[in-house]
Formats: structure tokens, sequence, C-alpha cells
């Protein structure tokens, strides 16, 4: 691995650090091919679970899910195969 990758811990632990040194992070990043994009976002999100209770999850999110789970439980969801859902979020951003 790459010896930057561990700064990213470090960047999220230190915001008050320089704006070049993010920036030069993210320039990294960007430079990166795409396996290696996903290695360090795999690795930003096992940091940020590490810290799961700590993490708190909004109202309107809860409530989100609590309706998505009524509406399973009534049978009244809807449900589209992941080809059919790429199509129409691809639709709805064009």
């Amino acid at each position: 691995m790459d010896p930057w990758i561990p700064w990213m811990g470090w960047v999220a632990r230190y915001p008050q650090m320089s704006v070049s040194l993010s920036m030069t992070v993210l320039e990294r990043i960007r430079q990166l091919p795409l396996h290696e994009k996903l290695l360090v976002m795999e690795g930003i999100w096992e940091d940020i679970s590490r810290a799961e209770e700590g993490l708190e999850v909004p109202q309107w999110h809860k409530d989100t899910l609590d309706e998505r789970e009524r509406l399973i439980a009534e049978g009244k969801a809807q449900f589209l195969d992941w080809e059919e859902a790429k199509r129409q979020i691809k639709k709805a951003i064009q």
C-alpha cells in the first residue's frame, strides 16, 4: 500500500490541518486508477465504521426506514431489479 494512505485517517482526525495538505491528498486520490480509489474508499469506510457507536443517525433517516419497513409489512412496497434501478437512476440524472 502506498505510504500516504495512512494520512487519510490523520486528515479525518485533525480537521485544522492545512488546506494545502488536504488538497495534496485529494489530488493524489484523483490520479489513482479506479481499483486503487476503491481501496482508499474501503479504508476510509473501515476507519469510520470502527466508531459506529459514535455516529448518530438523523431522525429523518430513521423515519424513512420505518416507513419503508411499514410498506413492506403491509405488502405495499414495490421493488425493482438492479438493472431497472440503474436505468431509472441514469435517466433521472441526465
